[in-house]
């Protein structure tokens, strides 16, 4: 046994990072579990009671394009008033199209260079979403991976009487394939 943990250790030692390779599907199951999850929408203005002021996005979609994120969403939104019980005021439904590239920036995995436009429809109300989603994207999207990577590693599954601490956690490289999102990752496991 302990033959085998000097070997498991030696090994890790000599590894530069692990890879974690994400295929595209898992992604999208992933999205739809923890954010497409209002009835498989993500409300990113108002509400479903909102009849007249309210944004969403629908049936994800993620692919990889030379070296880039490619994701698909189905926008419907309005910005409109309620004017005796009638919606007065601008509105559009289209399938967007955003493409950024990931990062990882203090523990969280983020997106930068973001780029959505419509895919076949173009109007003010739709350049004016679109510039909006860009922003942010940019700026409010953070997937937790350290946070989410120490829960797992240090779950103490079958082995409890052994405490593990996961420290100096860093993703030195993301990259975008045709099917998977590959992570590289380093960090050190300290086994108690």
């Amino acid at each position: 046994m302990i033959r085998v943990v000097v070997l498991w250790l030696s090994a890790a030692a000599m590894a530069q990072a692990v890879e974690f390779r994400i295929q595209f599907g898992a992604l999208e199951r992933m999205l739809a579990e923890q954010v497409f999850t209002q009835e498989g929408r993500r409300y990113v203005r108002g509400n479903r009671g909102n009849k007249c002021n309210f944004a969403y996005l629908e049936k994800p979609q993620v692919r990889g394009d030379n070296g880039r994120l490619l994701m698909r969403a189905h926008f419907t939104g309005r910005a409109a008033l309620n004017l005796v019980g009638q919606c007065v005021g601008l509105g559009d439904a289209f399938d967007a199209v955003i493409t950024a590239v990931p990062v990882y920036r203090n523990g969280a995995v983020g997106l930068q260079e973001v780029k959505v436009v419509s895919a076949g429809k173009t109007s003010y109300y739709i350049r004016k979403v679109c510039a909006a989603m860009e922003a942010s994207l940019s700026r409010d999207f953070k997937y937790p991976l350290e946070r989410e990577a120490q829960q797992l590693l240090e779950s103490p599954g079958a082995t409890p009487q052994y405490r593990r601490e996961v420290r100096k956690f860093n993703v030195p490289d993301i990259r975008v394939a045709a099917d998977v999102l590959v992570l590289s990752v380093d960090f050190e496991m300290t086994i108690r």
